[in-house]
């Protein structure tokens, strides 16, 4: 109920308070089946229901994406009340780049020139970027996608409810008038409700108008989510290939880092790391085993020195000696090698 004191007026007074008895009455009379209402057109229930659906899926979009972007929602809050003053967010450092700070100062403790401590920096390093292009990404999505959602729903969608309440006012003052029609007695109180009814009724089809017009802007509203749902992906896509970028950078230099292992070389192939010859080569595994430590032996290999090994196992040579028991634990100790002593027969 509005009062404005400075053109105070009695019958003004009376006459809103008579209004809103009569909703109320309307109201409770609709509630209890007792008298009719005014129905909306199929097309007007169609749009303010669509209205509905946009509304709550708009709000949970919003939340779900936030939570996405700040998983913390204490940080969300404080955001919150942040933008609300019209003040900067406070400066916050990610996980990634907290991982980032205690790998760098672990590095530098266990030591720069060793490599765990190198690769603990060169690691540190790639999370502080992962970190940076994780603070542009939320930037970014803010303003690209949820800061226009968040707009239309404090906004235009505010609008909306407030003029389809308006419009439930103006209905129930149309109903409350047809019902006055239908109880005047006399010739003069009809003509005085009939013409509050005329009133009445002009007053709600305007208002009406101006709802649908509202609704019906909905779904331009939805064609400008769609630029921003499109802006919000593309977004994502940067980020995403920026993370990719610099793992992939991290992965070259930590593979520059490690030292350089000896390769055996079997019938003219590269092998690294434990050589599975058997399988490789179809032959029993223990014998290529004796295989490659007979050749091995035979030519002197440098075990000091990671010297790489060249064995043809097709050249059917299948005795060996086993040489110096520190060549033995030598060569099993660079290629991991597991064999099978019974299957070696000695000349």
């Amino acid at each position: 109920m509005n009062i404005n004191l400075s053109n105070f007026n009695m019958k003004s007074l009376v006459k809103e308070a008579g209004s809103t008895i009569s909703r109320v009455v309307q109201l409770t009379e609709e509630k209890l089946g007792t008298t009719e209402r005014t129905e909306y057109d199929i097309h007007f229930q169609n749009l303010a229901e669509r209205a509905d659906v946009t509304k709550s899926w708009t709000e949970k979009i919003v939340r779900d994406t936030e939570s996405v972007l700040i998983p913390n929602p204490q940080n969300r809050v404080e955001d919150y009340i942040f933008e609300k003053i019209e003040k900067s967010k406070p400066k916050r450092l990610s996980n990634l780049e907290h991982l980032a700070l205690d790998m760098i100062e672990a590095g530098g403790d266990f030591g720069q020139d060793l490599p765990y401590g190198q690769a603990l920096i060169k690691v540190g390093q790639a999370e502080q970027k992962l970190g940076q292009c994780e603070h542009d990404f939320i930037a970014t999505s803010g303003i690209c996608f949820t800061q226009p959602l968040r707009k239309f729903l404090e906004g235009e969608m505010k609008t909306i409810s407030k003029e389809r309440g308006l419009l439930e006012t103006k209905r129930l003052d149309l109903d409350a008038c047809k019902n006055r029609v239908k109880k005047a007695r006399s010739m003069l109180g009809q003509q005085s409700a009939e013409r509050d009814l005329r009133v009445a009724q002009a007053e709600f089809d305007r208002q009406a108008e101006i709802t649908k017009l509202l609704l019906d802007g909905i779904s331009t509203s939805q064609a400008s989510h769609l630029r921003h749902l499109h802006a919000f992906v593309q977004t994502q896509v940067r980020y995403y290939k920026q993370c990719g970028d610099v793992m992939d950078q991290l992965q070259r230099e930590l593979a520059k880092m490690q030292p350089a292992k000896p390769r055996l070389r079997i019938n003219s192939e590269d092998v690294d790391g434990p050589p599975s010859i058997a399988s490789a080569h179809s032959c029993d595994s223990s014998e290529a085993s004796s295989i490659a430590l007979a050749k091995a032996i035979d030519s002197d290999y440098d075990f000091d020195n990671g010297q790489d090994i060249d064995i043809d196992i097709e050249s059917g040579f299948k005795s060996i000696d086993i040489g110096p028991v520190k060549a033995l634990t030598h060569l099993l100790e660079d290629f991991e090698i597991e064999f099978d002593t019974s299957a070696i027969s000695t000349v």
